[in-house]
């Protein structure tokens, strides 16, 4: 991992995440006016050949395929740690998502994904490259299921 970028996430539920004092280059990044804690999202940014592993011990909740901002295909999974019945720990930006709801994953052990999804855009944390081309990012959160979400603005995809 080469950096580690906190932002604000979109879910309410979503805890704050310290940073590991081993943890690459950690920042916090400026707001998202979201409303939610500076560190409640992590971009954690990585060698696009690098395979994503499960983060914790636990269960697969859901995994698949969506559409990002209505135009680009990525994919998701999240996990219920085995320790922490009532948190999910999502995961997006990955590239060919290999577990599937049910499935036991260990964390540093357990392949997610291949990959990284390299985004065709600019983010947040690309800002804050050290080389050309920016490497890709996968996103990490963990939400309290217990704290409600507030719609979102927008309404969604036209």
């Amino acid at each position: 991992m080469e950096r580690i970028g906190f932002h604000q996430s979109s879910h309410d539920g979503a805890r704050m995440l310290d940073p590991l004092p081993t943890a690459a280059d950690p920042v916090t990044l400026t707001t998202r006016n979201r409303g939610t804690g500076a560190r409640t999202s992590a971009d954690m940014v990585m060698d696009p050949q690098v395979e994503v592993r499960a983060p914790v011990d636990g269960t697969v909740i859901r995994s698949g395929t969506y559409v990002l901002y209505c135009k680009y295909s990525d994919d998701f999974v999240v996990i219920e740690p085995v320790d922490r019945p009532g948190l999910e720990v999502k995961m997006i930006h990955i590239d060919g998502v290999r577990v599937k709801a049910g499935d036991r994953v260990v964390a540093g052990k357990t392949v997610l994904a291949p990959r990284p999804t390299q985004l065709p855009f600019e983010s947040q944390v690309d800002r804050l490259r050290s080389a050309d081309p920016a490497w890709p990012h996968v996103h990490l959160e963990v939400v309290d299921t217990a704290i409600p979400d507030r719609p979102s603005p927008g309404g969604g995809c036209p």
